[in-house]
């Protein structure tokens, strides 16, 4: 399947050695870690040798001797049969968490051996839990690895056409398929983008067959989450994980601790709730009490909404059936809101360069679903689960702190309107695109007044 990450790979790749670092690949477990970088050894490199120090308990203490390159590259080879070449060979430590001092030693292969291309992956759990390792701050790159967002869903899928003519922003053309984008945007709300998931779909078309899948990955978690953090706060993880779908669910979506258990306070589930953020399963968007420069500096941190990892995972420890969701007319009625919420949050959390935000008012009940800082520009981004385009929470944002870029996203078609563009739920993942236009645009009619009075 394509990833539009792996081109962020060749660029990497193709760094000047002094100026390229060891790659850590992060992310949570299954989001194709592995896949990209077996990929990328295909493709791009003339032979690619794989440790995996889970399954090789020969290799995983080759770190405590020493790090004398030229030693571990021999035995590397010797277990693998691969000589590794610099410039020619793409070098990946697989679970690295389980290698002592594996972490470590990507510090001595950016000083002592900076010709060899060395890419490092491993639960994410495991890596912020490596109580042996000292972290090579400064030493590494990172490349952050999420599910699938749709418009590789729509490749997975074998419907390329679709995903290309979606990245062209050509909205007449989009137009007269907004019912082929809608009907694949309900199977993307059940199947999610979890790698296997889709791949199961893809091959399948069995919602069931997905479901399945999606179970067993969430009991893959749910070891994780045992087999590393305190034992204390390892219930409390799962309660708090368990609990987002319906906390989303509310009309209210703030994160609200009595809903994971009556009478429960901040300081009982602080904890489980950064492990979760820091394993990547869980993102927390913080509440800012106005809309000015810069957010962080108007962040409420004590109140937060969570979002999951990925949709299909959400609406499987929710419960949802394939029929409500992907066959039934009422397919935005169960849970519209929490599943049209995650879905956005999912496909615009993938651009890093993104700061994002929902706001309140200290006084009232207005929200604004999500505020994103991008540079220097403030965008207000209201989400709708349908075509309903009432949008007084946001014409209150606007009226109090202004903005030259105000996004929709809803059913509704695209409409570039003097205040608010209306993005279709189904482009979303474009919206940095889309932005960047406006951005232009509004850049252009201040040039023309400027040239005007002159």
């Amino acid at each position: 399947m394509k990833r539009n990450i792996y081109s962020k790979l060749v660029e990497w790749k193709n760094k000047p050695s002094g100026k390229r670092k060891p790659l850590i690949l992060e992310g949570a477990r299954q989001t194709g870690k592995t896949w990209l970088a077996r990929e990328l050894g295909k493709n791009e490199f003339e032979s690619f040798v794989e440790v995996n120090f889970e399954d090789s308990e020969q290799l995983r203490s080759i770190f405590e001797m020493d790090f004398d390159i030229d030693r571990i590259l021999l035995a590397i080879q010797s277990a693998t049969g691969t000589k590794v070449e610099a410039g020619k060979t793409l070098l990946f430590f697989d679970e690295i968490q389980h290698a002592r001092r594996g972490l470590l030693s990507l510090k001595y292969f950016h000083d002592k051996a900076p010709q060899y291309h060395i890419i490092a992956a491993g639960s994410l759990l495991g890596v912020i839990d490596h109580k042996d390792d000292s972290f090579p701050v400064g030493k590494v790159d990172f490349i952050n690895v999420h599910p699938l967002t749709f418009d590789e869903f729509l490749c997975a899928l074998g419907k390329d056409g679709l995903a290309d003519m979606l990245r062209t922003l050509d909205w007449k053309a989009i137009e007269p398929f907004a019912s082929n984008y809608i009907e694949m945007l309900r199977q993307y709300y059940y199947v999610g983008g979890m790698p296997e998931a889709v791949l199961t779909f893809a091959e399948e078309k069995d919602y069931n067959a997905v479901r399945t899948v999606q179970n067993n990955l969430l009991k893959s978690y749910e070891r994780d989450f045992s087999n590393h953090p305190p034992k204390e706060i390892v219930q409390r993880m799962i309660m708090v994980w368990n609990s987002v779908p319906s906390q989303l669910a509310k009309e209210n979506k703030k994160f609200v601790y009595t809903a994971v258990r009556p009478s429960a306070r901040a300081r009982d589930f602080e904890t489980s709730i950064q492990w979760l953020c820091n394993a990547g399963v869980v993102s927390k968007v913080t509440r800012i009490s106005a809309g000015w420069l810069p957010l962080k500096g108007y962040e409420d941190a004590d109140s937060f909404k969570l979002y999951l990892l990925d949709i299909g995972l959400m609406g499987a420890i929710a419960g949802l059936d394939a029929k409500s969701l992907v066959d039934g007319d009422d397919f935005f009625s169960q849970y519209k809101g929490a599943l049209t919420e995650q879905f956005v949050f999912q496909q615009i959390s993938v651009n890093e360069d993104m700061e994002i935000h929902y706001w309140t008012p200290d006084v009232g009940t207005a929200e604004v679903d999500f505020i994103i800082q991008l540079g220097d520009m403030i965008v207000p981004l209201e989400v709708k689960a349908e075509k309903n385009l009432k949008a007084k929470s946001l014409g209150l944002f606007i009226n109090q702190y202004g903005a030259s870029c105000v996004v929709r996203t809803s059913m509704a078609p695209f409409e570039q309107g003097k205040t608010i563009t209306d993005l279709p739920l189904f482009a979303i993942m474009l919206l940095p695109q889309v932005i960047g236009n406006i951005r232009q645009q509004n850049v252009q009619i201040k040039t023309n007044i400027r040239h005007k009075n002159v």
